[in-house]
């Protein structure tokens, strides 16, 4: 018996020293397709960093811009990852400042940042071209952390400064960036606590998913398009926009200025005081598909300037209080395609009044249904102006559907004076005049 023991304890004892030696022999050397990442020192991990955040039940509590902030910036920290935020609404004293690499979720239909009232002071003195400090006759609303912007009636546009207070001394605060513009007091300079409630400035791929935005817009000053939107992007190259709404922002919903590739995708904007939808600025790339912009008080997706190589397809723009789709300087080869434009105020979309080396040359809009636009005056399905040339109109749709007495959408196509080549193939026009060309020479293919 004792013999038999002895023999099963050393098989046993032998069994363990082959599996050791089996497991000693492991082999955690690289695989032939490993990789390390283009800009680190690693290969590509499967688990990232991710955090939640919300109201309650999450890993960081907080219901302000301040806990958000936390969450992305400690997952910034760690090269990247998710942001999870719960549902609940959370009142933004600053923008939340994207990072790059991470994603920032909501909880679909249920996250809502909403954008702080505001105040405005008119400045006790000028503020200086590359300034850091502000001087506010009323500093009430005015605290460190929250978020300021400061222009007069000359430095509009891309010289107002979107920054962050930084500290205080009475009636003075600094400010994390340096002034745009001078800012006078002759010229009513003013500073008020009007920011992006998400915003994105000199990053990469970062994701904004889920998130809805609540503008408040009756309770702060309008913020210019340039340098704000409800949704923001300044040099944000490959950020993606997906499943969010903008609503009742006092400027635009969404606006991306010089940021290549960007997406915006399944997104709405509506009831916002400007744009709806809004790349420019040299953007390139962008791609806007499945996304709704109305009752926006101007355009529900305006190209601004040099919007090149984009695709715009199966969006609703509509009931936007000037037009549609407006596309101008320099927004050239760019594909709109399958999009719904609809009862908007003036003209469906609209080719502004550009010279020939800056006007929206070579681009294609095809299978679009532009209809029931114009309110309270003639307008045109498609209006076209400046010296744009070699744009292509393919199986387009253009008609007014509403009774014959209410029918505001007479012109199918406006070509005016000075417009070059077009095509015109497959379009299905219902109007009073289905081409109105005012060209003198009218030889183009499709005429």
């Amino acid at each position: 018996m004792k013999t038999f023991s002895l023999a099963i304890l050393c098989v046993v004892l032998g069994t363990m020293g082959i599996l050791s030696a089996a497991e000693a022999q492991r082999d955690f050397s690289p695989p032939p397709d490993e990789q390390q990442l283009p800009m680190a020192m690693h290969s590509e991990m499967k688990e990232l960093p991710s955090i939640t955040v919300g109201r309650k039940k999450a890993q960081l509590i907080g219901a302000d811009n301040r806990a958000l902030q936390a969450a992305v910036d400690y997952v910034a920290g760690l090269g990247g990852g998710t942001v999870e935020i719960g549902e609940g609404e959370y009142v933004m004293h600053d923008s939340l400042h994207l990072r790059a690499n991470v994603t920032v979720r909501g909880t679909k239909g249920k996250t809502i940042l909403k954008k702080a009232d505001g105040v405005v002071s008119l400045l006790a003195i000028d503020g200086d071209f590359g300034e850091q400090q502000i001087t506010v006759q009323n500093t009430t609303g005015f605290s460190v952390g929250g978020g300021v912007a400061v222009w007069d009636d000359r430095a509009g546009g891309f010289h107002t400064t979107v920054a962050r207070i930084a500290g205080r001394n009475g009636n003075i605060f600094s400010i994390d960036k340096p002034l745009m513009a001078d800012c006078m007091v002759h010229s009513k300079a003013k500073a008020a606590t009007v920011f992006p409630v998400i915003s994105g400035y000199h990053i990469e791929e970062a994701r904004i998913e889920d998130i809805i935005i609540d503008g408040n817009k009756g309770s702060n000053i309008h913020l210019n398009g340039c340098r704000g939107a409800g949704i923001f992007l300044y040099r944000a190259f490959g950020t993606v926009i997906q499943d969010c709404a903008v609503r009742d922002y006092n400027g635009d919903g969404i606006s991306f200025q010089q940021s290549n590739d960007v997406s915006v995708i399944g997104c709405i904007s509506e009831g916002n005081a400007s744009l709806g939808i809004h790349p420019g600025s040299g953007s390139q790339r962008p791609r806007v598909r499945n996304c709704i912009a109305r009752h926006n008080g101007t355009d529900g997706l305006f190209l601004c300037w040099r919007v090149r190589h984009g695709m715009f397809r199966d969006n609703i723009l509509e009931s936007n209080g000037r037009f549609g789709i407006s596309i101008g300087h320099k927004d050239s080869d760019n594909l709109l395609r399958s999009n719904m434009v609809r009862l908007n105020h003036q003209d469906g979309i609209f080719f502004r009044n550009e010279t020939l080396g800056m006007a929206a040359h070579r681009n294609r809009l095809e299978e679009n249904v532009i209809e029931n636009n114009g309110v309270d005056k003639e307008a045109a399905g498609i209006r076209i102006r400046g010296q744009t040339t070699d744009l292509i109109f393919k199986n387009n749709i253009i008609r007014d559907t509403r009774p014959a007495e209410s029918q505001t959408q007479t012109v199918g196509i406006r070509i005016e004076e000075e417009v070059g080549q077009l095509i015109l193939e497959g379009n299905q026009i219902e109007a009073k005049v289905k081409i109105d060309d005012h060209r003198k020479l009218k030889s183009q293919k499709g005429d």
